[in-house]
């Protein structure tokens, strides 16, 4: 783990440059703070703004950014324009990463950047992951799976770096929350995102709020769950709920697992033809 961590810096020193496509998550916190470490201001950190990105992710990414000194800058990504993406089909990420990344590589350009770098790692080639098309397709590198490195290594190098994202629960942009075929607006995206600001509240780490038109269908880590399931725990959900806009809550007894929309990918291709 720690050769390739050796790797990795060796990587980033034959760059010379590059911008970090930076959330705040695990992999690309780890990412920006070898870069940082290894190239100083010839790493610039690059976050993207828009309505789907979560504002407990992007205060996470400003935290970082204060502790480590990272060479940093914020754009604005235009998604939500694009009537591809709006229209949610099951690829709407490669809609979503082709716009940041070309915009990210005309960044580089202009400011003499040679590498536009993503925290992609090696169990993201395992999963459905459109984004990776646009990145492959614009040669944005992808140095954590050149390396060879997963996610619990990544976690367990971030502990050792003393990153406190090291054991972070796992980030998606929040259009994710919203099932395919259904369109993604910035009034969706706002319940989601304060939906999942009141769980944290309540004290719950790991959670999502799926969309589902009237209804949240929330996600809670199994170990989590017996704190919800209380008659005053569901009073309280009821009414922070509907005070932004839904009607009816729901906790999903399956609990919290990242690619939950992508169940029905799999139901449909599982189905005979």
């Amino acid at each position: 783990m720690l050769q390739k961590e050796q790797a990795l810096r060796r990587i980033l020193r034959e760059m010379g440059s590059c911008i970090v496509a930076f959330s705040g998550g695990v992999d690309s916190s780890y990412l920006a703070l070898i870069a940082h470490q290894e190239l100083g201001p010839e790493a610039l950190a690059v976050t993207a703004e828009s309505p789907s990105y979560p504002s407990h992710q992007r205060n996470i990414a400003v935290d970082l950014v204060a502790r480590y000194g990272f060479h940093h800058e914020f754009i604005v990504s235009d998604e939500m324009s694009d009537a591809n993406y709006v229209e949610n089909p099951t690829n709407r990420c490669y809609f979503c990463k082709h716009e940041l990344y070309t915009k990210l590589l005309n960044m580089a350009e202009k400011s003499g950047f040679r590498y536009v770098v993503d925290g992609n790692n090696l169990d993201d080639t395992g999963d459905y992951r459109p984004g990776r098309q646009a990145g492959r397709e614009l040669e944005i590198r992808s140095p954590l799976i050149e390396v060879g490195l997963n996610k619990a290594e990544i976690r367990e190098l971030s502990r050792l770096q003393g990153l406190p994202t090291w054991d972070q629960p796992a980030s998606a942009c929040l259009s994710s929350r919203i099932p395919y075929g259904f369109s993604v607006t910035i009034e969706k995206l706002r319940m989601i995102d304060q939906g999942e600001e009141i769980m944290r509240a309540l004290g719950f780490r790991q959670t999502r709020v799926r969309h589902h038109g009237d209804v949240a269908r929330i996600e809670i880590a199994r170990e989590e769950m017996p704190k919800a399931l209380s008659v005053e725990m569901f009073e309280r959900l009821s009414r922070e709920f509907k005070s932004i806009g839904f009607r009816f809550v729901a906790i999903d007894v399956d609990g919290y697992r990242t690619g939950a929309l992508n169940e029905v990918l799999t139901q449909i291709n599982a189905s005979p033809r």
